[in-house]
Formats: C-alpha cells, sequence, structure tokens
C-alpha cells in the first residue's frame, strides 16, 4: 500500500510517502516567518500551509518517483494543533482524496510521534513506556499496542519545550528555544544554579514546569551579571533531570524494560546522552533528528497502519485542536 501524508498541526508543512511501513520520500518546509515573532502566529501559519501544500505534495511524489494515480490512500492530520493550521492541511486533503477517489484517515499526531520509533527500530514490540515531550506535550505512556494506551503521568501546565522556550525568551535567545538553550549552555555549568525540580516527592509521574520558569525569571532579575551559558546548561539540566527521573520511574511501574522517547524535544542531544546514562540496563529507543520534530513521515507510517487494517474517515470528519490521545 502506498499512502501520502499530510501534516500542518503548527508551522512545519510537511509532506511524505509511506510504502508497506517504509518512508519513499518525507519533505518537511518550516516557517522561519515566525522568528520575529518569538512564537507561532496562527493566522501566518495557516496562510503559509495554504502556499506551500501543493508544490510540496508534488515535489515530495516526483522524489518517490510516483504520481497521484499510483497512491492507494491519504492519511493527514486530525488534531491536536491550531485549529486553523489544521484546518488548511485537512481541506487539502480531502479535496485530494476525492478528486483520486481514494480513502483518507485522520490522524491524531500524537499517536503518530509514537510510532516514529517504529521506524528508528522496526524490531520494536508491544509493550513499552514512551515519555512523549514537545512544545505542547509532556506525557509518560504506556502502549499495549495500536490504539492501546495508558496515560501514567503528564504536565500540570507548561510542556517541557513550552519551558525551554519561554527560558530562552527570558535569557534573550531565539525561537524555538530548545536548540537556543542547549546551544548556549554546551559551553555553560549545569551545577552553576540549582534551579527546582516540582513534583518529586513519592515517585510522582506528573510534571510541572511553570515555577521552573518563574524561578529563572527571578534569578537573572537578581544576577543580571551572570553567565548565561552557566544558567542555560542549568536551566536545560532542571528540564532533562525532571524528565528523565520520572520516566525511570515509570519504566520501573510498568515493568517495562523498552522506552521510546518521542516529540521535538526528543532531538536535544544532552538529553539523548543523559537517559542512557541514568538507565543504562534499558533498551532505549529515539526517532531520527528529522522525525523528532513535526513531520509527515510519521502521519503516512501510521495512517497506512490503520488502512491496512480496514479503518478510514469519512469525507466530513472534523479537526480536533484538543484531540486526545486515551
Amino acid at each position: 500500500m502506498i499512502v501520502l501524508g499530510i501534516e500542518t498541526s503548527c508551522d512545519e508543512t510537511a509532506a511524505a510517502i509511506s510504502q508497506d511501513g517504509r518512508i519513499l520520500s518525507s519533505q518537511v518546509s518550516t516557517q522561519t516567518i515566525h522568528r520575529k515573532f518569538g512564537g507561532v502566529v496562527p493566522e501566518i501559519a495557516s496562510r503559509e500551509h495554504e502556499k506551500l501544500l501543493n508544490e510540496m505534495v508534488v515535489d515530495t511524489l516526483q522524489i518517490a518517483n510516483l504520481s497521484k494515480l499510483d497512491l492507494d490512500g491519504i492519511a493527514v492530520t486530525q488534531g491536536p494543533g491550531l485549529s486553523g493550521t489544521l484546518i488548511a492541511g485537512v481541506c487539502f486533503a480531502k479535496g485530494l482524496a476525492q478528486g483520486l477517489q481514494l480513502p483518507i484517515i485522520g490522524v491524531n499526531h500524537l499517536e503518530a510521534h509514537i510510532f516514529a520509533n517504529f521506524l528508528a527500530d522496526p524490531a520494536l514490540t508491544f509493550p513499552f513506556t514512551c515519555l512523549l515531550v514537545s512544545g505542547g506535550h509532556t506525557q509518560i505512556w504506556l502502549v499495549n499496542g495500536l490504539g492501546d494506551y495508558e496515560l501514567m503521568g503528564e504536565t500540570r501546565d507548561d510542556a517541557a519545550g513550552e519551558a525551554f522556550d519561554k527560558g530562552a525568551r527570558i535569557l534573550g535567545l531565539g525561537y524555538p528555544g530548545g536548540p537556543e538553550i542547549e546551544k548556549l549552555g554546551k559551553s555553560g555549568n549545569k551545577d552553576s544554579v540549582q534551579f527546582p525540580r516540582a513534583l518529586m516527592q513519592n515517585q510522582n509521574l506528573e510534571f510541572s514546569f511553570s515555577g521552573l520558569k518563574t524561578a529563572l525569571l527571578y534569578h537573572m532579575e537578581s544576577n543580571p551579571n551572570a553567565s548565561k551559558s552557566d544558567v542555560a546548561a542549568s536551566y536545560q539540566f532542571a528540564i532533562i533531570d525532571a524528565l528523565t527521573t520520572k520516566l525511570n520511574w515509570a519504566m520501573k511501574q510498568s515493568g517495562c524494560n523498552t522506552c521510546v522517547i518521542a516529540g521535538g524535544v526528543a532531538a536535544n542531544q544532552f538529553m539523548r546522552d543523559y537517559v542512557k546514562k541514568i538507565m543504562p540496563q534499558k533498551k532505549i529507543i529515539f526517532p531520527a533528528l528529522s522525525y523528532c520534530t513535526d513531520n509527515a513521515a510519521m502521519i503516512a507510517y501510521l495512517g497506512e497502519l490503520y488502512l491496512k487494517s480496514g479503518k478510514t474517515s469519512s469525507v466530513d470528519f472534523p479537526v480536533l485542536p484538543n484531540m486526545k490521545l486515551a
């Protein structure tokens, strides 16, 4: 089966082709226009998707040496995400599916992030624990099978990626904040500032990063001449340490020896190294860097799994900006 995947949940316009679980081509265009605003402007993002989608799909098909007539189905992100950007992608996908008389499937963006790890390790088997950590979500899941997920813990306020973005703004860095803080922190001492870790009692699997952000703000106001590289390293360490510690607790509680890390923060190299250091006896899987941030390869791959199982969406399916995984 050959499936076209389309992703427009936020500020990445993406298209990809999956054939029998193998990605033939994957294209992502990140909208750099938002950097001058320090964050994503939804209306601008929606318009950018509309401008880019058609050409991107054509290019993706050409790279795979395919035509539209070779497609067997279309998968598109249904949610969660920004309503306007989701509408841009879903309307485009519906029109294409109707024109080609192809089945279409609306895909959960969070679920697709989890299944991107099967592209990294096709031998991955259920059950496993997943740390899903991005700009919009920070959750720990027990993944028992396709469509069978148990939420073990999540953030009460800011997501980890959001904490990186807000921390970068306080430090006067660019957007997105995660890569900027990681870059600055490489030359810093992660132990120079003892930033707080919230909800660390009794192996609590919930997260909270709003207090950490406030602590950073107060620290910079009280220490205007502090080494920003030291502060960035310490701030990053506080986030990664909380994520890794709770993931380790979750694996013990679930009894799983395999964990996968999904979402944009999974691209953080310090996190990749630290998780392996803290859990040397566990099997830890990270997706390829290109599949950490938003992409259509994961949408096409998961969409193909569902379409092969006989599941499709009706042509009038809605976008779900607050779509849940379970």
